[in-house]
């Protein structure tokens, strides 16, 4: 756990420094280590992505605090860089809480958020939120449970997503913080209406991305986190349709030469010649 406990403080510091850290969601241990790549400082595995790259379903409460727990640690084994890791809706009341607290620490996750939405989310049906009182409830529990001081514990409403009711997203934010969470959540805020609630929120805060922001309309706004939660997903699903859609098309694998050109550097990264030269060194090979 020796990384986990340093990616912990890692995280904890560049919350301090002030600026708006940008987290892209992965999807699977190799999404995770492209980001990585890229240069981002964090990366975010939610049970949007765990669902659908996971189990190709749809994210409507199917995913278990098992399957969940045991997919982020599929990334954070992947990375070196901080992971922030969905825990919905904690998956239990306050009085068993501490279980999925224990099972994402010894994931080796940085994190996880915890969120009031008990039912309908994704769905066109009846959203119902936990109380405020049931979440801070659970936000205490979460704290008491976790056994390293540096896991954040992030409490989530989903107010103003699911009924548009932005005074009682800042409403249920302040009391979380006020409970101890460590940052809030507020999904589906738009960032251009949080810049003109920011100064009436407690504590740092970690929004999700809305289409047709930029970055920079996100720092201007006041975010400290933006998971960028579906980016990778994304990606994936469009590089992957387009690329079978012509390979369907021509009948010619060549036509598609961004999947052709690629395997060597694919292999490389992947780690088929740090093997080969674990073989040499030890008379493998």
């Amino acid at each position: 756990m020796r990384k986990a406990e340093s990616s912990r403080k890692t995280l904890r510091s560049m919350l301090e420094s002030g600026k708006t850290i940008v987290v892209p969601g992965a999807y699977d241990p190799i999404s995770a280590m492209l980001v990585e790549r890229a240069g981002f400082q964090a990366v975010y595995i939610g049970s949007y992505a765990t669902a659908a790259a996971g189990f190709g379903m749809p994210d409507v409460g199917l995913v278990t605090m098992d399957e969940m727990a045991a997919y982020a640690k599929t990334i954070a084994d992947a990375v070196n860089i901080p992971v922030i890791a969905d825990g919905e809706n904690g998956w239990n009341n306050a009085a068993n809480i501490w279980r999925t607290i224990r099972s994402f620490e010894q994931a080796g996750v940085c994190g996880i958020h915890i969120e009031d939405h008990e039912f309908g989310k994704h769905a066109p049906v009846p959203q119902v939120l936990a109380s405020s009182e049931q979440m801070v409830q659970k936000i205490r529990a979460s704290l008491e449970a976790r056994e390293d001081d540096n896991f954040l514990i992030i409490a989530r409403t989903d107010a103003a997503w699911a009924f548009n009711d932005v005074d009682e997203a800042v409403s249920r934010m302040n009391a979380f913080t006020d409970a101890g969470a460590d940052m809030v959540m507020a999904a589906g805020l738009d960032p251009a209406v949080l810049a003109g609630l920011r100064s009436r929120i407690k504590g740092k805060i970690m929004i999700t991305d809305t289409p047709g922001r930029s970055v920079a309309t996100e720092e201007k706004a006041g975010a400290d986190v933006v998971l960028y939660y579906g980016f990778s997903l994304y990606a994936a699903y469009h590089g992957v349709k387009a690329a079978l859609d012509t390979f369907m098309r021509t009948r010619n694998a060549e036509d598609v030469v961004e999947v052709r050109g690629c395997i060597t550097e694919f292999e490389n990264f992947i780690g088929y010649q740090a093997f080969s030269d674990r073989a040499k060194k030890y008379g493998l090979a």
